[in-house]
């Protein structure tokens, strides 16, 4: 009997902005996640779009996962540093016609909705983009919160951009080669990128990789229903007090009991709540937040 591996879970924060409260909702319960089925968590840093990056976002989400005990088990990987990578992986799809340079603009793309099913742009002088080409396909999988899962890929997506016109690589590409070099079993993030995950499945297949499990957390709504975005509820938490942080967290992924109230060490807190976690309680619906304190230092988004 092949042994299983060791579960491998991830949190995957992009530089965007300081640590928020949805953001700690993905870090605890990718940790919980990782913890109670005895296995590893590391951080991996998406930094791959430099125009969206806010200077020093970086340092102090990784500062404030620090201050609420949540440490990686390996060193953080950064995908800024991984462009060989993407580009060995990259190749064998070109050579092979599973990829191929396109030129469509998104005005070229407008009466598809955006999505690409075949090239209708002009201008051969535009710089090119790489897409992946997706055929009729239905990907299925089993999502471990929000259940059966089905997407019917070329209309739901079309074509997918494995690398942008203006360089930088795409996220799906970047995610799925980082997912199988970090060895990833158990990816568990917001239901924002539920979406994504049927095209991941499908880009892992034609590169041979593995497919992880998935769970997908509900989302944090702010008090209008909407996402949390650039709006009060998305201030970074504060490292400064990461205990009712922490607590709220805990409150928001249905959790029992009050492992982060009291005294002690946050580590403590944490192999407390480590203890009592049960991933059944997770809601599957997205819903509003707490009261959380946040930073009094707000950096621009």
């Amino acid at each position: 009997m092949t042994p299983q591996p060791r579960p491998r879970g991830r949190f995957a924060p992009s530089p965007t902005g300081d640590l928020h409260f949805g953001s700690l909702v993905a870090a605890l319960g990718s940790w919980l996640m990782a913890r109670h089925r005895g296995g590893d968590w590391l951080v991996r840093m998406e930094d791959l779009d430099p125009p969206r990056e806010v200077p020093g976002a970086a340092a102090r989400q990784l500062q404030a996962l620090a201050a609420f005990g949540l440490a990686p088990d390996e060193p953080v990987l950064w995908q800024s540093q991984r462009g060989d990578a993407y580009a060995a992986a990259l190749q064998p799809l070109l050579d092979a016609g599973l990829a191929f340079e396109c030129r469509c603009s998104r005005s070229d793309l407008a009466a598809t909705g955006g999505i690409h099913r075949a090239c209708v742009g002009g201008g051969a002088g535009r710089p090119a983009a790489i897409r992946l080409r997706v055929p009729d396909t239905v990907i299925d999988f089993e999502d471990r919160l929000q259940g059966p899962q089905s997407q019917a890929l070329a209309a739901a997506v079309g074509d997918v951009v494995l690398r942008r016109a203006d360089g930088p690589w795409a996220y799906q590409l970047a995610v799925v080669v980082d997912d199988a070099a970090q060895r990833i079993t158990d990816i568990v993030r917001g239901a924002d990128l539920l979406d994504s995950t049927p095209r991941q499945i499908f880009l892992q297949r034609q590169l041979g990789l593995p497919t992880p499990a998935y769970a997908h957390l509900p989302l944090v709504l702010d008090a209008q229903g909407r996402k949390l975005g650039k709006s009060l509820a998305a201030l970074p938490v504060d490292p400064a007090s990461p205990r009712p942080a922490l607590s709220a967290a805990w409150q928001f992924l249905g959790q029992a009991g009050q492992p982060f109230a009291g005294t002690g060490s946050v580590d403590a807190a944490l192999a407390r709540a480590q203890a009592a976690f049960d991933p059944a309680l997770i809601p599957r619906v997205p819903h509003g937040i707490p009261d959380v304190p946040v930073s009094g230092a707000v950096h621009e988004t």
